[in-house]
């Protein structure tokens, strides 16, 4: 059995109240300089535990301009920000974009390394600052993954991945993603799920990771409807939650494959959101990546709720057509013509896919440009002569 490396937050703590355990802890570290970066959504949740810091004799500097996936510059800024501002301590209250800054920031504020000199994977050599992160969204599992993700100045989607990354303290309170509206919802879920999903079905699988793969695949499957269908059902919302968390703590020990790979070309070049560019891309890399492992598939189709079929390659096909119906249910675009991507930029977007060689080593087959071809024109839903 090869070896694996998971590390995982000093501190997790899951479920309600856990924003208020957290005011309870940062109070305990005697930190005195909080740096938060947050979104307005959340600004009257968190308003009263903030309040309870700064009458502690906190100071906080508050930044919640982040908005869709950040590049370097707006980090850059950010981290300036709270250089300027003496933070020692960086919290993330948000997105995954948010909890990739606040992480990044984090690990930079005193840290030698220029950023070109961290990006890519294990180049990061340190961290001296806490780093807590609170997400607000069940989709990244940034709050436990040891990766953040920044657009660079040519466009392209690349990453800085260390174990320095992973927080000192996470807090999942489902309470917190209560109000995020229903296509995200259903965005996000998806691309949690795919992180499970891809980590089972994958080159470097592992038992001790399969476990939590697989689980995340089922909470996700069975309750993320029903947070879309009643974002106020704090029950489906908490297990779509720990699905997402599942999903984050697959990333540094497996990470994922092609439906990652494959969506990057449709964020960079047309700005599809991360989650939805996932979703549109899912079922048709399952079909690809069948044939490779009918078995892990069947398995991936149990664990989404198919019936045991008559061989793994049915029981397998039950789960990809319940993929499409779940992302159909949870009110999600059918196809990239919906989105209007145009279809002569196949071939471009084949090739730049091909540059992401980090993910599809992870692939259980291997992808070529054609390959790439064939499932963004599977992915249009459209006959091609």
């Amino acid at each position: 059995m090869q070896s694996v490396t998971i590390i995982n937050p000093n501190k997790l703590v899951f479920g309600e109240n856990s924003f208020a355990q957290f005011i309870t802890d940062y109070t305990a570290l005697g930190l005195q300089r909080l740096y938060l970066v947050t979104i307005p959504p959340v600004a009257a949740q968190i308003a009263d535990g903030l309040h309870t810091l700064q009458q502690q004799g906190v100071a906080i500097q508050v930044n919640d301009r982040i908005a869709g996936e950040p590049s370097f510059n707006d980090f850059e800024k950010l981290l300036a920000e709270a250089r300027s501002f003496g933070a020692d301590s960086i919290v993330g209250i948000g997105g995954g974009s948010v909890l990739d800054v606040a992480k990044l920031i984090a690990a930079q504020i005193k840290n030698t390394q220029t950023t070109a000199e961290v990006i890519g994977i294990r180049n990061l050599k340190e961290r001296k600052t806490y780093l807590a992160c609170i997400p607000t969204t069940s989709g990244t599992g940034s709050e436990v993954s040891p990766n953040a993700l920044f657009i660079d100045d040519s466009g392209a989607k690349v990453g800085v991945i260390s174990p320095f990354l992973v927080p000192d303290a996470a807090y999942i309170d489902p309470a917190l993603t209560l109000s995020v509206p229903a296509s995200i919802t259903a965005s996000t879920g998806i691309d949690a799920l795919t992180h499970c999903l891809e980590a089972y079905t994958n080159n470097f699988a592992h038992p001790v990771i399969d476990l939590i793969a697989l689980e995340g695949v089922r909470l996700i499957a069975r309750y993320l409807k029903r947070a879309c269908d009643n974002g106020q059902d704090l029950e489906a919302r908490a297990q779509v939650a720990l699905g997402s968390m599942y999903g984050g703590m697959c990333l540094g020990p497996v990470n994922t494959a092609a439906v990652h790979a494959l969506s990057y070309p449709l964020g960079v070049s047309y700005h599809v959101p991360h989650g939805l560019s996932i979703a549109l891309l899912l079922p048709y890399v399952m079909e690809f990546n069948l044939p490779a492992a009918p078995e892990r598939h069947a398995q991936i189709g149990l664990a989404l709720g198919a019936a045991p079929g008559q061989s793994d390659m049915a029981t397998a096909r039950q789960g990809i057509d319940l993929i499409k119906k779940l992302i159909s249910d949870c009110g999600l675009p059918a196809s990239l013509e919906e989105l209007n991507i145009p279809f002569d930029s196949i071939d471009k977007m084949a090739e730049d896919v091909l540059k992401i060689q980090r993910l599809l080593k992870n692939n259980l087959r291997p992808v070529t440009q054609q390959d790439a071809v064939n499932i963004y024109r599977a992915a249009f839903n459209k006959v091609v002569a």
